[in-house]
């Protein structure tokens, strides 16, 4: 009582909160008068309700001070004019729960992102939260069923509840959120079927680690996703994990007893087909139909076999003229017998055969690619050299029908010596990568030491080209929002690579970025470096040594996702400066924010767009791997920076 007793003043009490959060930090809360609480703006309430339920040891510093005075400046809060758009809570050590009537009351949060915790418990009714957008409660302990209040926000799109102990089935309107893009509910228990997503907006879904059960929905959506998405559930089948499904078994079951048949009643209907058991007469009529089918196949057996008996015996009759009947037959049958094991021997020796000419000497597709040129029209094609790069040259191929692709040539100078069958095992790898965000590989051979690799061809160039233009003019910045572009479209592709196999680009930079019919960034050269001899040295391409992370410029290390992320953080710079990687100087993140400001030179409209993207770029540059994110975090903060200057931009017509 006698610390409330100094709380008269509102001011003064609100100054006491972050002294008694420190020394007391259970009974602080509790002795804060109801009538402080009620001054204080219905989001503040929100957030301070859910830290009592959420923050059972108080680690989230939500309080006001002298230099903190409104709750738009506590961590991870983001508001607009006073309102809490985006909470950012990861890995706050938060151990308690998700209570009802808490963070649901932020009716205009856009992005709510709690994962890295340890919050348990079901997830609330989030229904009253429909501007949200962005979801991650991934890596929690939530448990009890899909929350159904997700359904109905439309807003939706990214939903992340993968690693807690959800369970139950799937709910079939998934298929109603048309806005979703990002759909992870891996490492859980749900069961059940798979709903039939097909939402052209969906490019990244994983349900692997769960009960699942069933065919996968053959749908054009489902279909563009790894198999690995869909492993550790043993019930799931289907095309695209290569599974036959059995539909007859489930109703297999063991033999039981019927039930005696019961009289129906007069209001009662009989539901399905009953066959009445077969009659003596019938019984009779089928054993003689069977005996008599028999008899006809046993005559018919005879006949051929004396007739070829006969035949024999005439053709060997002076050879072997007291040879009986039934041992010519037996003869001839054996000779018969023989010569189909022959054929069959020989039928798989030239399937073998053609097997190894096709591996050796003609084209590979990937799979599910159709065979829409031959090696002899590939080689007949007009080439035009296009570049020539680390590991090999790249050519543009024009087909006799008219069809153009790139063709890359592997030098067997610059590349390690890999049997046949690792080549093979690798390509089928890359092969089955596919992303709006990469550069298809479609097909590829090899013969001896040639080797080459066929993928789409893309007539816009490279991001290269867009940056720096020609060597004679004076390279100039991109436009904010074409940085955004293509720093969104390369990470959405190195995220998918990371994610669909152990594979690492290794070769990330501009001119490895080429630009699609709707000039969207699509990655090529990927998942090459594992068949470079040494890492990427070679003089003739155009600052290729200085995309490469620390800890592989020795011959000893290679590409790893964390030297991607490097690489990443130096294209960002590239893209936001113009300046090739031998001329960024190594300075500090703060540094860095004032070097690309007057590389740039903005004016004010577009520095704390420039601060969030260089805040980015400089987390990847970290020295030590240990320090990067992973590209999926690299991923989320690019999309979190374009949905807030959405929001600005819209905030902004909304007031003119």
């Amino acid at each position: 009582m006698r610390i409330t007793s100094h709380c008269s003043p509102s001011f003064r009490c609100v100054l006491l909160l972050p002294l008694l959060s420190i020394l007391v930090p259970a009974a602080a809360m509790a002795l804060i008068s109801t009538s402080v609480k009620s001054e204080l703006p219905s989001d503040a309430q929100a957030l301070l309700a859910f830290k009592s339920e959420a923050d059972l040891e108080n680690k989230l510093p939500f309080f006001f001070s002298k230099r903190i005075i409104n709750h738009c400046q506590w961590p991870g809060v983001k508001c607009i004019q006073g309102r809490v758009v985006r909470l950012h809570l990861q890995g706050f050590g938060l151990s308690g729960s998700l209570a009802p009537n808490t963070l649901t009351r932020l009716d205009q949060l856009r992005v709510l992102s709690l994962e890295n915790n340890s919050l348990s418990g079901p997830v609330p009714d989030l229904s009253n939260l429909a501007s949200l957008r962005t979801l991650f409660l991934d890596h929690n302990s939530f448990s009890g069923s899909f929350p159904p209040s997700i359904l109905s926000l439309h807003r939706l799109r990214t939903i992340d509840l993968s690693s807690n102990n959800f369970v139950g089935a799937l709910p079939f309107g998934l298929t109603a959120l048309d806005r979703l893009y990002y759909l992870r509910l891996d490492s859980n228990r749900f069961n059940g079927s798979i709903p039939p997503l097909n939402q052209s907006s969906l490019q990244i879904f994983n349900v692997s680690s769960n009960n699942l059960t069933g065919a996968i929905p053959v749908t054009v959506t489902l279909l563009r996703f790894y198999s690995a998405f869909f492993s550790g559930n043993p019930g799931l089948c289907g095309e695209i994990v290569r599974k036959e499904c059995h539909p007859l078994l489930p109703f297999f079951r063991p033999t039981e007893r019927a039930p005696a048949p019961t009289a129906l009643g007069e209001n009662e209907q009989l539901q399905g087909l009953v066959l009445p058991p077969p009659s003596r007469e019938e019984h009779k009529r089928s054993t003689m139909v069977v005996g008599f089918s028999i008899g006809v196949l046993f005559l018919v057996g005879s006949l051929i076999c004396f007739v070829v008996a006969v035949r024999k015996r005439t053709k060997q009759k002076v050879a072997t003229p007291r040879m009986a009947l039934d041992d010519a037959a037996t003869a001839d049958a054996a000779a018969v017998i023989r010569l189909e094991k022959e054929n069959e021997l020989e039928a798989k020796v030239k399937k073998m055969q053609g097997m190894q000419i096709a591996k050796s000497g003609s084209l590979v597709f990937c799979p599910g690619e159709p065979h829409a040129y031959s090696l002899e029209q590939l080689m007949r094609a007009s080439a035009e050299m296009l570049g020539r790069g680390t590991i090999g040259t790249t050519y543009k191929a024009v087909l006799d029908n008219h069809l153009i692709v790139s063709v890359k040539r592997l030098d067997a100078a610059k590349t390690a010596i890999t049997s046949r069958e690792m080549f093979e095992r690798h390509m089928e790898s890359v092969g089955g990568l596919r992303h709006p965000n990469l550069v298809s590989l479609r097909a590829y051979f090899q013969a001896k030491e040639e080797r080459l690799l066929i993928y789409d061809f893309h007539p816009n160039g490279s991001v290269f080209s867009l940056i720096h233009g020609s060597r004679s003019t004076r390279a100039k910045p991109l436009h904010w929002t074409s940085c955004l572009k293509i720093a969104e479209d390369v990470a959405q592709g190195l995220a998918y690579i990371h994610q669909a196999s152990r594979l690492v680009h290794g070769n990330l930079k501009s001119s490895n970025i080429l630009l699609g019919s709707d000039f969207e960034a699509c990655l090529t050269d990927y998942c090459l470096a594992v068949l470079a001899d040494t890492p990427v040295s070679d003089d003739d391409v155009v600052n290729s040594t200085g995309y490469q992370a620390p800890e592989t410029r020795k011959s000893t290390r290679r590409a790893t996702p964390k030297s991607d992320v490097y690489a990443f953080g130096v294209l960002l710079v590239e893209l936001l400066t113009g300046k090739p990687p031998s001329q960024h100087p190594f300075l500090m993140p703060t540094e860095l924010h004032m070097w690309v400001r007057t590389m740039r030179d903005e004016d004010g409209g577009e520095e704390n767009r420039l601060g969030m993207l260089t805040e980015v770029a400089a987390t990847c540059r970290q020295t030590s791997p240990e320090q990067r994110p992973t590209m999926w975090q690299v991923l989320k903060m690019i999309q979190e920076i374009k949905e807030t200057v959405m929001m600005e931009e819209n905030n902004q017509l909304g007031f003119s």
